[in-house]
């Protein structure tokens, strides 16, 4: 293997091995701190032009198998890890982690001592940095954002069929795992593109919305912001993760970036109306703003335990919730899971369409 070095914009040079694709890679450097699921994570579409550092030592030991991926591109910018195991032991594991990269185009490096780069990005706030073989690799400064949710949202409708309620999924970098957990609950579902009109959506005549989880800065799709109002106004709808920060961001509150994210499978949320606190999986680096909740509107219903972030949403008038998490989780414990299943109840019981508020 060849050595190789991740450079950030900050000047701290990393050493290691380079892995994956023989390419240079840009990205905004984040680390995430779950012990498994490093399959799911690589593939999920929310990690678009990012590099994931993994705080877990050992990635690779269980292999890749055919059946975790969330996406069939992985959209991430590159990948981080301490120790690469190349002999995989699992009795699903068709591949190796290292050839996974390569044959999907990203770049790796491994023997980097990631619990000094974590600890840096958590002092310096979530930085780019540049995956090279030099180690005086050049960090461009770029001012505008890539729309990346038009990169990994997909370009036509696709529907699955099924014996309950229609529901239409919008799909701003949407996890596999989420259409799974709607199919599973028998619902038919229609995916649509990220940009897809009221007046269309109306025309697939739903019983529900979701709006999935995707990456980067919400405030990206700030022209759709009166489209998502009109649509959420209209049939019951729930929103996760980037979803959530969508539909608060569409009734006029606003979101900021959080120094470093959440991101991991152990991130603790209390339910305001229980007390009780569930364990969630999370992949986010923004939030909505506490402050810029109308009160008269929207009830928080989760609270992140550690920095007290608002995790969820409830609507005093329309039939809509949020969720900071991810309730289908994959990978991630399934403490919340009952959301997704309470949305279909709430829409299957208020038959086809008679609840929608016009």
């Amino acid at each position: 293997m060849e050595n190789g070095y991740l450079t950030l914009e900050t000047g701290e040079v990393f050493e290691g091995v380079l892995i994956g694709a023989e390419k240079d890679s840009l990205g905004e450097v984040v680390f995430n701190t779950s012990m498994t699921g490093y399959q799911e994570i690589i593939t999920d579409p929310s990690y678009a032009g990012q590099i994931i550092t993994f705080c877990y030592p050992i990635i690779g030991n269980y292999g890749i198998n055919a059946v975790d991926n969330e996406s069939i591109s992985p959209a991430l910018a590159g990948v981080v890890i301490g120790d690469l195991c190349e002999t995989p032991s699992h009795y699903q594991s068709i591949n190796k982690f290292s050839e996974k990269l390569k044959q999907a185009g990203v770049p790796g490096i491994a023997g980097v001592d990631t619990r000094l780069l974590v600890k840096t990005i958590r002092s310096r706030g979530t930085v780019k940095g540049v995956i090279s073989k030099s180690n005086e690799a050049y960090v461009p400064s770029t001012t505008k954002t890539p729309h990346w949710v038009e990169k990994v949202s997909t370009k036509k409708m696709q529907y699955f069929k099924n014996s309950g309620p229609h529901v239409v999924l919008m799909d701003y970098g949407c996890k596999k795992s989420i259409l799974n957990a709607l199919l599973e609950e028998n619902c038919a579902v229609t995916i649509v593109p990220y940009q897809t009109s009221y007046e269309k959506i109306k025309s697939l005549n739903p019983d529900g919305i979701l709006l999935s989880n995707g990456p980067g800065d919400p405030m990206e799709l700030k022209k759709w912001f009166p489209e998502i109002k009109k649509i959420t106004q209209s049939y019951p709808s729930l929103g996760i993760c980037l979803g959530h920060q969508l539909i608060a961001l569409a009734y006029g509150a606003k979101t900021t970036k959080l120094a470093y994210g959440h991101r991991g499978g152990n991130h603790p949320v209390k339910e305001l109306n229980t007390g009780k606190v569930k364990i969630t999986a999370q992949n986010h680096g923004y939030v909505v703003v506490d402050e810029s909740i109308n009160e008269k509107e929207f009830a928080v219903t989760y609270r992140n335990v550690n920095d007290q972030s608002i995790e969820g949403l409830h609507h005093k008038t329309y039939p809509i919730q949020t969720v900071q998490f991810h309730p289908e989780a994959h990978p991630g414990p399934s403490d919340t899971e009952y959301i997704l299943k309470d949305f279909v109840s709430q829409i299957a019981s208020l038959g086809e369409n008679v609840y929608a508020v016009k």
